[in-house]
């Protein structure tokens, strides 16, 4: 039975991926992810209305994540601060750390793991484009949120208005929260890290690294509790996607380096100068004079028509 590649599993008999086509690629596809980020920028209204809708079903469901972890970022700077760097900085760091190891350390993995990274992204700014969401930090105060960001920026480099440099906050979209890729991301890092780690320290790494993020980015209010949930939901379906994405890419791939069809022999007499068409005993060099046998002469009849050919009456 053929063995199907799915991702983090090992692929025998394939190249080793080379830097210098995976890093345009992704560069690629952040770049795509930047500038998706920035489509549902306009729409304000539409996000706050997303993010109440969001806040509406939570309490259906009896869910309240959100306002105790926030309260006890907002009430204990020593938890707020690491809080506010671990959100605006981890998944610009671990992220391509983790991608870096796979490329040079677990080879065999590095491309179901790459591929899985990059559908999900694409899956997200679906997301983000079809469905912009005020996180719970931007909307109205009388709703029990704060900024952690905003009330902890002089600690930090980020500005008080998102977790971009001071001065840039304008050229993010703020209203890119669902679904969390943070979590989504984080998540991805921890499954590689478990399975692929190798000590018992990655594998520790693995499981605390995606639930503090959780934890994080409820706590300083940039997402609701099924924010997170739709970013785990979203790395659920880019590893689905994953398998079949390199199975298509690899026939595309086959079918364009496949060698023409070599031209049959046989099927027509070779052309030679002027046009003339040469016949069977003249093509191979004093074929002919052989087939004369040595005791013929300049007047002796040509056999060179072929085997099979008529002799001439005498």
């Amino acid at each position: 039975m053929p063995q199907t590649e799915t991702p983090g599993t090992e692929v025998a008999l394939r190249p080793r991926p080379r830097w210098w086509t995976e890093l345009p690629l992704i560069l690629l596809v952040y770049g795509c992810y930047s500038a998706g980020r920035l489509l549902a920028r306009g729409d304000v209204s539409g996000a706050v209305d997303h993010g109440l809708a969001i806040l509406r079903i939570e309490k259906t469901l009896h869910l309240n994540a959100e306002h105790p972890l926030n309260r006890l970022f907002t009430r204990e700077a020593w938890l707020g601060v690491p809080a506010d760097f671990w959100y605006a900085s981890l998944h610009y760091l671990v992220t391509p750390a983790v991608l870096v190891w796979l490329f040079r350390a677990r080879a065999p993995h590095y491309r179901a793991a790459r591929t899985w990274l990059l559908a999900s992204t694409f899956i997200g700014l679906i997301g983000f484009t079809l469905l912009p969401t005020c996180p719970p930090r931007l909307l109205d105060a009388g709703h029990g949120f704060v900024d952690t960001m905003a009330q902890y920026s002089s600690y930090g480099w980020w500005g008080g208005e998102a977790s971009a440099p001071r001065g840039l906050g304008g050229m993010t979209n703020q209203y890119a929260a669902m679904p969390s890729l943070h979590v989504g991301w984080a998540l991805w890092c921890g499954v590689l890290l478990w399975r692929h780690g190798g000590t018992r320290l990655t594998k520790v790494l693995g499981v605390v690294y995606p639930l503090v993020t959780a934890i994080v980015v409820m706590g300083t209010a940039n997402h609701y509790l099924l924010d997170a949930v739709a970013g785990v939901a979203v790395m659920g379906v880019g590893y689905l996607l994953a398998a079949p994405l390199m199975r298509a890419v690899d026939r595309l791939r086959a079918r364009l380096s496949r060698p023409a069809a070599p031209v049959a022999s046989g099927t027509g007499s070779p052309i030679v100068s002027a046009g003339c068409q040469t016949s069977a005993g003249e093509r191979i060099p004093r074929q002919r004079e052989s087939r004369l046998g040595p005791a013929a002469g300049p007047d002796a009849p040509a056999t060179d028509a072929g085997e099979g050919a008529p002799t001439p009456a005498r």
